[in-house]
């Protein structure tokens, strides 16, 4: 087990050197000059090589890449261009939001998902079933912005219930949870249906029935158990995806959290901040995966024997 957690570990580190490496190329390639658009279009050329100077933006590729990698390796992601504050205190002012975010996000998918996909599976072809699929499909399709504007017009304009904007308090939270917590369900409920389909048609499920033994603990304690797997990993990556792609809804509901501050970052060609903020939802990411694999272990007994060996 530990010896399993340590490999991947080692593994988390290549990765981050290759997420480090691809985003520091494809920003040193993309067009446009920070400089410029620090100072404006009012400074001359001369403030402009002046800044260049100063930013080591003149220095060539292996140097800058070095440098940086240097720089994270002791815990220093760089500063801003435009704010002049170390990103390291940028990322740890917004990344708390995305995080509580994604969680709540998160149950909300999964309150939401695992009741009603196993209805849908233990009553196949039914009404419940054919109305789930149904509502699984609108979840899919339905833009989140388009939404997010949806959710602000009816339960802030129309009926006043809920703010439309900012993080004061447990009832700004509601509206942006639910606008992407939503369409994660949507995903995972259709999973938890197709998953669990699978698990009750198996033998021992069968037998169990034939003895007798009731339903509601055959659902809970036999089959649900075993359909959790992939119900885990989808759980795993769209918690991930969240982190990385609230962009919409933090925009919308001005939630002042790491998509926000990438879109930011990105119309002022802050690489610094892009950097530092992708790198660190690469290391999220990653870690969560391996939070998922180690739940299969305790899940599925045969899994953790095959790692022991």
């Amino acid at each position: 087990m530990a010896h399993y957690i340590i490999k991947r570990l080692l593994l988390v580190v290549f990765v981050m050197f290759g997420v480090s490496l691809l985003i520091f190329t494809l920003l040193y390639f993309t067009p446009g000059d920070p400089a410029r658009t620090i100072l404006g279009d009012d400074a001359n050329e001369e403030q402009i090589a002046k800044l260049r100077e100063d930013l080591g933006l003149n220095d060539p590729f292996w140097k800058r890449y070095a440098s940086y990698v240097s720089g994270v390796l002791q815990g220093n992601f760089g500063v801003s261009y435009v704010t002049g504050r170390p990103v390291a205190n940028s990322i740890v002012s917004r990344y708390p939001t995305t995080m509580r975010l994604a969680l709540l996000s998160t149950l909300v998918a999964v309150l939401i998902a695992l009741p009603l996909g196993t209805l849908s599976a233990v009553y196949q072809n039914s009404f419940i079933d054919n109305a789930t699929r149904i509502i699984a499909l609108l979840g899919v399709s339905m833009p989140q912005f388009w939404q997010a504007i949806l959710f602000i017009l009816l339960f802030t304009l129309q009926w006043g219930l809920l703010p439309a904007s900012g993080s004061y308090g447990p009832e700004y939270w509601i509206l942006p949870s639910f606008t992407i917590g939503i369409h994660m369900a949507s995903t995972i409920l259709r999973i938890t249906r197709a998953s669990m389909l699978e698990v009750l048609q198996q033998d021992y499920i069968l037998m169990s029935k034939a003895n007798g033994t009731k339903e509601r603990l055959i659902i809970l304690r036999h089959a649900l158990k075993n359909a959790m797997i992939p119900i885990f990993t989808i759980i795993g990556l769209r918690f991930g995806s969240v982190l990385g792609g609230s962009v919409v809804a933090e925009s919308i509901f001005a939630l002042p959290g790491m998509g926000k501050l990438i879109v930011d970052s990105i119309k002022s060609r802050d690489y610094p901040v892009i950097q530092g903020c992708i790198l660190l939802i690469s290391i999220s990411y990653c870690l969560i995966n391996l939070v998922v694999d180690i739940l299969y272990m305790y899940l599925n007994p045969r899994i953790r024997e095959e790692i022991g060996r």
